[in-house]
C-alpha cells in the first residue's frame, strides 16, 4: 500500500502551465520595426513565411505600411562552391561592415529544401560573433518548395529588414543551380566565392553562373596557398575577359582574400561601393531594381494562379482520373491539360 502511494505521489506532480505567446498587433509590430526591435522584425518575417491566410494578410498590411522606408539598402548576393568558406567570409564581411557603422542583415535562400529552410541554423552556429553583434540580424528565408515562395518570402524579408534600418542585406544562396538565378533577380551586386585550382573548377562550372556575378573572390589566400590563389584569380580574370558581364558598363572583378585572416575584406566592400556609385550614375542601378520588381510581380502572379488552380475542388477530383488515362495512353497530355483547364473554367 505504501509503495502504491509513493508511486502515485510521483505520478501526480503538478504540471507546469505553458503560456501561449501572445501575438502582437499589426500597429505594435510596425512601431517596433521602425524602432529597430529585432523581436518584432523576427515576428514580421515569421508572418511572411507562414502559409496561413490570416498571417499572409497581416504581413501584407505590415509591408504596405512600411513601404516608404524600404529600398535604401545595398543588396548583396553571396554564393560559393562547396568548401569555399562561405560562412567564414560572411561573418568576417558582416563584422567589418558593422565596425564601419552599417547595420547588416543576413538572409538565406534554399529553393531545394522546403523542410529545413536552408542551412542558416548551422550558419548561426558557425557565425557566432556576427549573430551576437547588436548591429547584425541573421535569419533564414525558407522557400516552401516553390520558386514563387523564394521570390515572395525572401524579397519581403528584405523589405522588412530595410524598414528596420539595415542598410546592407546579404542574401546567401544555400542550394545550388537554380538558387543563383533566383538571387541574381533580387540583389544589386552578386559575389561568387571560389577556391584555388580554377582550371579544374571551371570544367564543372556553368557559363551562366560565371556571367551572372559581378565579382569572383578566391578565398583562403593565406600561407602556402597564397601563390596558388593569386594564380587562380589571374586565370579567372582571363576567362571573364571573354564572357558577357552581368551588369552593363561594369567589368566583373576577380581578386583574392582570406576571410580567416581578414585580408582584403575591406577591398570587397570598396569594390561594392565602386559598383553602386558607378551603376547609380549610369542609371543601371535603378533600371535593375525596376526590372526586378517586374520579375517579382509576374513570378508572384504565376504562383498565385497555380495555387488557385490546384486548390479548386473540381481540378483535384479530375487530376487522378486524367493521370490514369495518360498512363494508359487513353488521352494525350495536351488533351488532358485542355480538359482540366476547361473543367476549371466551368
Amino acid at each position: 500500500m505504501r509503495k502504491w502511494k509513493k508511486h502515485m505521489s510521483k505520478e501526480r506532480k503538478p504540471r507546469k502551465k505553458v503560456l501561449k505567446k501572445e501575438e502582437r498587433s499589426t500597429a505594435d509590430i510596425i512601431s517596433g520595426i521602425y524602432d529597430g526591435v529585432r523581436s518584432d522584425l523576427a515576428q514580421a518575417i515569421t508572418l511572411v513565411e507562414s502559409n496561413a491566410t490570416r498571417h499572409f494578410h497581416k504581413s501584407q498590411e505590415i509591408i504596405q505600411e512600411l513601404m516608404p522606408a524600404t529600398g535604401n539598402s545595398v543588396r548583396i548576393g553571396i554564393s560559393g562552391v562547396p568548401g569555399a568558406g562561405k560562412s567564414t567570409f560572411i561573418e568576417a564581411f558582416g563584422l567589418y561592415l558593422c565596425e564601419q557603422g552599417h547595420k547588416v542583415a543576413v538572409l538565406a535562400v534554399d529553393p531545394s529544401s522546403s523542410k529545413t529552410g536552408g542551412s542558416i541554423l548551422g550558419d548561426k552556429t558557425r557565425m557566432e560573433q556576427l549573430a551576437r553583434h547588436p548591429q547584425a540580424f541573421i535569419r533564414p528565408s525558407p522557400s516552401s518548395g516553390t520558386l514563387g515562395g523564394v521570390h515572395r518570402k525572401t524579397r519581403e524579408s528584405i523589405l522588412l529588414c530595410e524598414a528596420a534600418g539595415y542598410d546592407v542585406i546579404l542574401v546567401e544562396t544555400v542550394g545550388v543551380g537554380q538558387s543563383e538565378a533566383i538571387v541574381r533577380d533580387m540583389v544589386d551586386f552578386f559575389l561568387l566565392l571560389v577556391l584555388t585550382g580554377a582550371g579544374d573548377e571551371l570544367q564543372g562550372m556553368k557559363k551562366g553562373i560565371m556571367e551572372s556575378v559581378d565579382a569572383i573572390v578566391v578565398n583562403k589566400a593565406d600561407g602556402d596557398n597564397k601563390a596558388r590563389a593569386e594564380k587562380t584569380a589571374h586565370e579567372y580574370k582571363q576567362i571573364l575577359h571573354f564572357l558577357q558581364p552581368a551588369t552593363d558598363g561594369w567589368e566583373t572583378k576577380a581578386f583574392t582574400c582570406s576571410a580567416l585572416n581578414n585580408i582584403s575584406i575591406d577591398k570587397t566592400w570598396r569594390i561594392v561601393e565602386e559598383f553602386i556609385g558607378q551603376t547609380k550614375n549610369s542609371g543601371v542601378f535603378l533600371k535593375r531594381r525596376n526590372e526586378q520588381k517586374k520579375t517579382w510581380f509576374y513570378t508572384s502572379l504565376k504562383a498565385e494562379i497555380e495555387r488557385m488552380f490546384f486548390e479548386e475542388e473540381s481540378v483535384r477530383l479530375q487530376l487522378p482520373i486524367l493521370e490514369k488515362q495518360i498512363g494508359m495512353d487513353e488521352v494525350s497530355v495536351s488533351k488532358a491539360v485542355e480538359k482540366l483547364v476547361e473543367r476549371y473554367r466551368q
